[in-house]
């Protein structure tokens, strides 16, 4: 089955243009004009990847984000935002969006930044499909009062499940499995993002932000996702035990 794709954007010569080169990676492409139907589509289908332009008429595309990550929350969002418009970008990323791009932008960067969405879209759909035909043990990884079941795509804390979106999961559950080990962002982009673009670390920072907001008991004082000052981040075991 083709992956099908949703472009949210209110310009219609933006749409055909992006549904255009959507096109040329062998996928279809259906198109919302505005928030309101954009979050009607996206609640009732199922879509390998939401486009979605920030400014929409109606209900902006940062209400869209957020309502459709509290319903559907492996749901692949690229957000698209104006150049200047940095506090767009990073409410984007802070409501739940996997990844962001600046307008303008190229015709080889937007393609590779759907490849790279698509290619972790179907290496969660995969991992689930193993699952199916492993026992659930094999898929728990436990360290001390941490549990990450990748059968279930849950993790729980104490006993206590955390509302992670798919790309936290995938971030703490890459960084756990590495334990003590440290990763500079551009390792993480690559490992968890799929893409090795200079100049989105931000990405990277704005992600272990909400994850430390979740997982932490003190997020300022992280005892289990820590940063190593001029390197990038490590999961810490005895900050779980």
């Amino acid at each position: 089955m083709t992956d099908t794709v949703l472009v949210v954007e209110d310009e219609q010569d933006i749409a055909d243009l992006i549904a255009v080169h959507i096109r040329e990676l062998s996928l279809d492409v259906e198109h919302s004009l505005t928030g309101e139907k954009a979050l009607e589509l996206a609640l009732k289908n199922n879509y390998a990847l939401i486009i979605l332009d920030v400014m929409l008429p109606g209900i902006s595309g940062l209400d869209v984000c957020r309502q459709v990550r509290e319903k559907k929350p492996e749901q692949a969002i690229l957000m698209l935002t104006s150049r200047t418009s940095e506090t767009d970008r990073v409410v984007g990323l802070e409501l739940g969006a996997d990844d962001y791009m600046t307008k303008p932008f190229s015709v080889r960067e937007l393609q590779a930044r759907i490849r790279s969405q698509l290619r972790r879209v179907h290496l969660i759909s995969n991992i689930q499909q193993d699952s199916q035909q492993r026992s659930e043990a094999s898929q728990i990884l436990t360290l001390g009062k941490l549990q990450i079941d990748n059968v279930q795509h849950q993790v729980l804390m104490a006993g206590e499940v955390l509302d992670l979106t798919s790309t936290e999961f995938d971030l703490l559950l890459f960084l756990a499995s590495h334990p003590e080990q440290v990763f500079s962002r551009a390792q993480l982009l690559s490992s968890v993002w799929g893409y090795h673009h200079s100049g989105y670390e931000h990405t990277v920072n704005s992600h272990i932000n909400r994850l430390r907001n979740k997982l932490e008991k003190n997020p300022t004082k992280p005892e289990i996702v820590q940063t190593v000052w001029g390197v990038g981040y490590k999961f810490n075991r005895q900050g779980v035990s």
